[in-house]
């Protein structure tokens, strides 16, 4: 016996069974609302910055994936570092900050403005650097693990592979 198709505007796959039963966990059955001033601080943190998770593991029982926000303080630069094997998606909500990383030997600055996308691969050594006197730069952030992954290091470098 088929189910039938759905029709346009009978809603978003209407036709899904019940949810199997190991996904019975309580943070795993429910939406999660994380209010502006409820991010949590107690995160993986890098030297010049301050990361406030809002969608975590921990937080709201995500398994493949974190999100949450950095603010980097007007005139300071983040400690090199990398985010292990998460992919990292940014977006700027203020302030231009710039992603700065090694690329053929030489060092690349990518300077950005509120609405501008930045993808930072695995592993690839960067850092956050906020140019402006004035303004804070803060930006949004998605990683493809549940926990914020930061590995601080003591210098920038070239992934190996990549050193032309």
């Amino acid at each position: 016996m088929s189910e039938p198709l759905t029709e346009p505007g009978e809603g978003f796959h209407p036709h899904l069974h019940e949810a199997p039963a190991e996904a019975s966990a309580p943070l795993r059955t429910r939406l999660h609302h994380i209010r502006a001033d409820a991010l949590d601080g107690d995160t993986a943190q890098t030297g010049g910055m301050r990361r406030f998770a809002a969608i975590s593991g921990r937080t709201v029982g995500s398994e493949k994936l974190w999100m949450g926000q950095t603010h980097v303080a007007p005139a300071t630069a983040s400690s090199d570092h990398h985010h292990g094997a998460s992919e990292t998606a940014i977006h700027v909500v203020s302030g231009h900050p710039e992603f700065v990383f090694l690329d053929d030997g030489g060092e690349v600055r990518l300077r950005a403005s509120p609405g501008d996308y930045i993808f930072v691969p695995p592993y690839v050594p960067h850092r956050e650097e906020n140019p402006d006197p004035r303004e804070e730069a803060v930006v949004v952030i998605a990683r493809s693990t549940q926990e914020a992954v930061v590995v601080n290091l003591p210098h920038l470098y070239v992934l190996p592979g990549n050193e032309n």
